[in-house]
């Protein structure tokens, strides 16, 4: 043997023992946990909240898992007899039959007592193991250097699926049983039964509105269109801050904060800046002009009633990003960010029009557009919350005898119409009526006019275009131009009608 090679020898050997690592995993806890649950089946809602089957290690251990629990969701008995029925009668455990292990298991079970701190320690495991996937699945594309996935692929890919492993324990996806679905239904109309004024979603703190839609429902995407002057941006700022200051969190049993009523809104502005929409919110609380509060024409009694209203407001759980022309993977990330971070029940996004897409060479502003409604859509989903996204209409509109917006008006509508949840418009006859006011007052139609101001003045409608799951139709609200305030109508009977 030469130098290079005796040197080489024990290198090679140390390699050899290391290069093995087992996943991590702790099979006793495994078998205490399950021997608890065949002795007193009490143990198995210790866990069931928070440990699923695929968290075991072990193959067999999950099967003993997934039977007992369904034994015992239908209101049987779980114990080695019983689950032995469900495995093959042939399987071995070392020398021992599926029969016996289960009944080792139950002998040497420990208490109860100690089942929940047995089922954390095997789910803390399973996120190692899958934290160690993501990172080995990390490591492996960045060295393969793919095509299809350049590195800004790869660090949204990773951030995505380490958001999903932190906020539900897995990132695998897939198939949910129908039963589950169903708890989960049960579960939402439990909630809204409890929650201020029996809502199925989050309040938009507007009641006319409220009650067409339910609420904002989670992981709907709601477009809010509307031309130039019609007030879009004042009705999403209005709503994003009565959900906030209507915050009221609720401690959850795994020490977490979930909202009762209200919400953490994340508000894209990517029009205005963070100041401009902070001095609309205050003159929306006030009731000083935000022109006034701009030019500095305020009183004493004002100034006081701006700074009460600040000293308020910063206890509200709204946060701004001004951040012009983001891309929807920035978009995101962000909004993954702000979900750890702080929660996030809402999203609004102002305004569709000014996001960019990923640029993919030779891609034209439609299919821009579809990729960001289809982002907005899956992010939704993903962070379980309502986004509402403003968008532009097209010109059409002002060429119509009726300005009354419809679906087809959208801009860049395909995708815009086919993401949607719900489409909402936002018209103000007033804006068009006071364009048209005869220049003589003593015009035989300036009395006219003058009738039909007084009809329109100070009102808003909300037209419903499309919603998935309730009526379309119109609500009539009070709006305020110079504190841009949408508001309800005093006279209820004159809020809404159906389609």
């Amino acid at each position: 043997m030469n130098d290079a090679a005796r040197k080489l020898a024990p290198l090679a050997k140390d390699q050899a023992e290391q290069h093995y690592r087992e996943a991590p995993n702790n099979l006793e806890a495994e078998q205490a946990l399950l021997g608890a649950i065949l002795v007193n089946n009490d143990a198995f809602y210790r866990v069931s909240d928070f440990l699923k089957p695929v968290h075991l290690y072990e193959p067999l251990h999950r099967r003993i898992f997934e039977i007992s629990g369904e034994i015992i969701r239908m209101g049987k008995t779980a114990n080695p007899v019983t689950v032995k029925t469900f495995l093959k009668a042939d399987e071995k455990v070392g020398d021992l039959t599926v029969a016996q292990y289960l009944a080792r298991l139950a002998a040497e079970a420990v208490s109860i007592i100690n089942a929940e701190d047995y089922g954390r320690a095997i789910y803390d495991l399973a996120l190692r193991r899958s934290l160690i996937t993501i990172g080995e699945d990390m490591v492996n594309i960045a060295y393969d250097a793919p095509l299809d996935m350049p590195p800004q692929s790869q660090i949204e890919d990773a951030e995505r699926r380490l958001f999903e492993l932190a906020e539900t324990g897995r990132y695998d996806g897939g198939f949910q049983s129908f039963n589950d679905a169903v708890a989960l239904a049960i579960d939402m109309a439990g909630q809204a039964f409890e929650r201020d004024g029996h809502l199925s979603g989050i309040s938009t703190g507007i009641h006319s509105l409220d009650g067409k839609m339910g609420g904002l429902q989670r992981s709907d995407l709601i477009i809010l269109a509307g031309r130039p002057g019609m007030g879009k941006t004042s009705l999403a700022t209005n709503i994003a801050y009565n959900i906030a200051a209507a915050y009221e969190p609720e401690v959850q049993p795994d020490g977490s904060f979930k909202a009762k009523n209200g919400g953490v809104v994340g508000f894209y502005s990517l029009e205005m800046s963070s100041e401009q929409l902070a001095t609309r919110i205050i003159s929306e609380q006030t009731e000083v002009s935000s022109s006034k509060i701009r030019r500095g024409d305020i009183s004493e009694a004002d100034f006081e009633k701006l700074v009460a209203c600040s000293q308020m407001m910063q206890k509200v759980p709204l946060y701004i990003d001004q951040t012009g022309g983001i891309s929807i993977a920035q978009l995101a990330a962000r909004a993954r960010r702000l979900k750890r971070q702080r929660g996030l029940d809402v999203l609004v996004v102002d305004y569709i029009q000014l996001m960019t897409g990923s640029k993919k060479s030779g891609e034209n502003r439609v299919q821009e557009i579809t990729e960001i409604t289809t982002g907005l859509k899956a992010l939704g989903k993903e962070l379980n919350v309502p986004i509402i996204a403003l968008s532009q209409l097209s010109r059409a509109v002002e060429s119509r005898e009726d300005k009354r917006p419809q679906l087809s008006d959208l801009r860049e509508s395909g995708s815009i119409e086919q993401d949607a949840d719900v489409v909402l418009f936002v018209f103000r006859e007033e804006y068009y009526v006071k364009n048209m006011e005869p220049r003589d007052e003593f015009d035989p139609k300036y009395e006219e006019w003058k009738m039909q101001m007084e009809k329109v003045k100070g009102t808003a409608d909300v037209i419903i275009a499309k919603q998935r799951h309730g009526p379309t139709g119109t609500v009539k609200l009070a709006f305020q131009s110079e504190f841009t305030r949408f508001s309800d109508l005093a006279d209820p009977s004159f809020t809404q009608y159906e389609h």
